[in-house]
C-alpha cells in the first residue's frame, strides 16, 4: 500500500508525505532476521502503568553507524526565516486526523506514567492524552509541562498543570537548561560535587532531586522540524530519571517548508530508522519502533492492535477507508 501525497484539509499548510509503507518488513530486515517476535507496546519502568491490549508491532532499533552519518545538509530548511514569527499565529487545528489520535491515545494509555512528571515538548494546545493521564493531573498525582512556541496555544491546554514554557528549540537546543531556568527539574550540580558523588553512594539531597526529574517525555510529529535532534535529546536525556522514557510520534504530515530536507527526500521507513539515530547517539537506550497505526481501518491490520474490533468500527465511521499512519520511536534513560 502507498500512502499517496495529499494536502491537509484544514487552515494549515500541512501535507501527506509518499512512500511504500513496509515498515514492518524494512524493520525486520535492518534488525537482522525476519522471526523478531511481536511484542506488546508497553515499556517496563517504574513508573509505567501496564495492559494487556491492544498490542502493536513493536521492533527493536539495531544501530547502523558506528560514526554520525548526516550532514549539516540533511538539517537544511526551505523556508529559514525565524521560527517564532512561522508560529507566532496561533493554529487550533490537530495535525493528524481524528482516527490516527485515537489510536495514540490508546498508546499512551498503556505507557505513560499516572504520577511523576511528564514533558510535552514542541507542545500545543492539545496534548493527545488519554483521559486516565488527564485525571491523574486532576488528582495532582502527575505533574505535566508544555514546552512550545506559541503562548497562546500553551495557554489554552488544560493538561500543562506544571508550567508552559516558551523556546525555540532550534535557537536554543537544550531542553534541560529551558527546564532548570523554569523551575521545573533542580539546578544543574556542580562538577565537584559530581565528582564527589560518582565514587560514593548518592547522598539523600541527590536522591530527592533525582525524583524531581522527567518520568516521561512526549513529541507528537515535530521531530521532523528540529535542527539539532541530538542536542536536544541529549539535554533531554540530563534532564530524565533513570528508567524515563521518550516518545517521539512520526506520521507522514508535515509543513514541507519548515521540515528538514532529508526528511523530504527519503522513505517512512527511513524516516523512524533517523530517528532511532537520533535516539542512539544521544545516548538512550532500548530503542523501539512501534506501529501504532498502519494508515488502514479495515482488515483487522496489527497497527489497531489485537481485540480492537470496536475501534476499527470507530475508525470506519470517522475516516472511511483510510487515516493517517503513525509510529512511535522510543527509547529508555538507563
Amino acid at each position: 500500500m502507498l500512502h499517496t501525497l495529499r494536502p491537509l484539509l484544514k487552515p494549515t499548510p500541512l501535507v501527506g508525505l509518499t512512500s511504500a509503507s513496509g515498515l514492518l518488513l524494512a524493520a525486520a530486515v535492518l534488525t537482522r532476521g525476519n522471526s523478531t517476535p511481536k511484542t506488546t507496546a508497553t515499556m517496563t519502568t517504574n513508573t509505567t502503568t501496564t495492559t494487556p491490549n491492544p498490542t502493536y508491532p513493536t521492533h527493536p532499533y539495531t544501530p547502523r553507524h558506528k560514526t554520525w552519518p548526516y550532514n549539516p545538509s540533511d538539517f537544511t530548511k526551505q523556508d529559514n526565516s525565524p521560527d517564532p514569527s512561522f508560529y507566532s499565529t496561533p493554529r487550533f487545528v490537530t495535525h493528524i486526523d481524528d482516527a490516527a489520535i485515537a489510536s495514540l491515545q490508546l498508546y499512551y494509555d498503556q505507557v505513560l506514567p499516572r504520577k511523576g512528571r511528564i514533558l510535552d515538548y514542541c507542545s500545543s494546545w492539545v496534548s493527545h492524552y488519554p483521559a486516565s493521564i488527564t485525571q491523574a493531573v486532576e488528582k495532582g498525582d502527575l505533574l505535566v509541562t508544555g514546552l512550545g512556541m506559541n503562548q497562546a496555544e500553551l495557554a489554552a491546554n488544560p493538561v500543562l498543570n506544571n508550567g508552559r514554557i516558551l523556546v525555540d528549540l532550534n535557537e536554543k537546543p537544550d531542553i534541560a537548561s529551558a527546564l532548570r531556568t523554569a523551575g521545573v527539574i533542580p539546578p544543574q550540580p556542580n562538577p565537584e560535587t559530581l565528582e564527589s558523588s560518582s565514587s560514593s553512594n548518592p547522598s539523600p539531597a541527590e536522591e530527592e532531586e533525582e525524583l524531581l526529574l522527567l518520568d516521561a517525555s512526549t513529541n507528537v510529529v515535530s521531530t521532523d522540524y528540529l535542527t539539532s535532534p541530538v542536542e536536544i535529546l541529549t539535554s533531554l536525556l540530563h534532564a530524565t530519571k533513570p528508567g524515563g522514557t521518550v516518545h517521539l510520534v512520526i506520521s507522514n504530515r508535515c509543513f514541507p517548508t519548515k521540515a528538514i530536507s532529508r526528511w523530504l527526500r527519503v522513505s517512512e521507513e527511513e524516516r523512524v530508522m533517523m530517528v532511532g539515530d537520533f535516539l542512539h547517539f544521544a545516548g538512550w537506550e532500548g530503542v523501539e519502533i512501534v506501529e501504532v497505526s498502519d494508515g488502514k481501518v479495515s482488515g483487522g491490520g496489527e497497527g489497531e492492535g489485537e481485540g480492537g474490533g470496536g475501534l476499527r468500527a470507530l475508525m470506519a465511521l470517522m475516516g472511511g477507508g483510510g487515516r493517517d499512519p503513525l509510529w512511535v520511536v522510543r527509547g529508555v534513560k538507563g
